[in-house]
């Protein structure tokens, strides 16, 4: 049953720890291990410690930490997914962040994903699949860290002020772990 928790500064998120069954996310994430053109993108601070891909409705592109994407049309696959996102979340998303992260030490650092093209309360929902990863979420003014482990086939949706007000990371890990895939919808505004 997803969970609802109130965070501080008006943030609110969504978390989801079976959204797929077992089976339906072992068949996800094979799928898109697979056939996923995955990219070696490199930004400002050089290359990214992850793999990515990026897709979207015809026309948006999207920037963040110096690297633009331009659409790729959604495969039927992530069209599935979205849709299954926007009914549980009663939002609508027209793009999706793919990062596969190979090994514990692929890892996203601290960011708010407060891009101008977000809008100001951007909602970001989280679909991830395979090995079990830390997500930690950090209030910069007060120090709070919320840290979860996102279970194969979770959802966590981060929604009201959230991007405005916490910064969030998959840390590395030193421990010996296997492959994640992270979807991460978004609404582009035109």
């Amino acid at each position: 049953m997803p969970q609802r928790i109130d965070i501080h500064d008006g943030g609110t998120l969504l978390y989801d720890a079976a959204f797929f069954s077992q089976e339906e996310a072992d068949a996800i994430f094979e799928q898109l291990r697979n056939a996923t053109p995955w990219r070696r993108e490199r930004g400002r601070f050089g290359p990214f410690p992850r793999l990515t891909m990026w897709y979207a409705d015809d026309g948006l592109a999207y920037s963040y930490s110096g690297v633009t994407h331009e659409a790729v049309a959604w495969t039927q696959t992530l069209t599935d997914i979205r849709r299954r996102v926007e009914l549980a979340s009663d939002v609508l998303f027209n793009s999706v962040l793919l990062n596969y992260y190979r090994d514990g030490l692929d890892s996203m650092g601290y960011h708010a994903d407060n891009e101008p093209e977000l809008g100001a309360n951007p909602v970001i929902a989280s679909v991830s699949l395979g090995a079990v990863r830390q997500f930690v979420l950090k209030h910069p003014k007060t120090g709070d860290k919320l840290k979860f482990d996102l279970a194969h086939g979770s959802l966590l949706v981060m929604g009201g002020t959230c991007q405005r007000h916490w910064v969030h990371a998959v840390p590395k890990t030193k421990a010996i772990i296997g492959p994640r895939i992270n979807l991460t919808l978004r609404q582009i505004l035109s």
